[in-house]
């Protein structure tokens, strides 16, 4: 699996309640919610990314309240990874489970700058810094978690599952 697109750097501790702000969540649509992403840290935010688009963040990224909704505005507004020093455990569940790949990779944030042209590989384990033209290994991938990203997320997963006779 690999992903391709530019670089949007954020620091520690991002909550999900900058992430996607508790008052937009009486809306179950997703299009809505990709509409407010990151709105508590950069206004905007949707209108400036590409589909595939990266973010390079810091520490604790997803701390806060368990909601979902935080993961999937992310991946509705386009983000197609989010690389971290490390990840809130219910943020970095969500984000698999919708298919969004949360990925932890220590030191990130110092060899990337923002507007950076990044490509992960995901299956070879790898970070490329396509600006810079840097190569970082990641440690491998769970494959389970692997299956679900490249279902979609647990529901195309687990539907698939289902209709192949409950076996994986």
């Amino acid at each position: 699996m690999k992903l391709r697109g530019r670089v949007w750097k954020y620091g520690d501790d991002i909550d999900t309640d900058v992430i996607y702000p508790g008052k937009y969540l009486v809306s179950f649509d997703p299009e809505e919610a990709a509409a407010h992403a990151m709105e508590g840290v950069e206004k905007g935010f949707r209108g400036k990314i590409a589909k595939g688009d990266v973010l390079v963040v810091g520490k604790n990224f997803g701390c806060g309240s368990a909601r979902e909704q935080a993961a999937l505005a992310l991946k509705y507004a386009g983000i197609g990874a989010v690389v971290a020093e490390s990840f809130a455990r219910t943020f970095y569940r969500n984000a698999i489970n919708i298919g969004l790949p949360a990925v932890e990779a220590k030191g990130m944030g110092k060899e990337f700058r923002e507007g950076d042209e990044v490509e992960i590989d995901l299956d070879g384990g790898l970070i490329r810094n396509l600006s810079a033209g840097n190569d970082f290994r990641l440690a491998p991938q769970d494959a389970f978690i692997m299956e679900i990203l490249k279902a979609g997320g647990a529901i195309p997963f687990y539907r698939a599952r289902i209709e192949a006779g409950g076996k994986r």
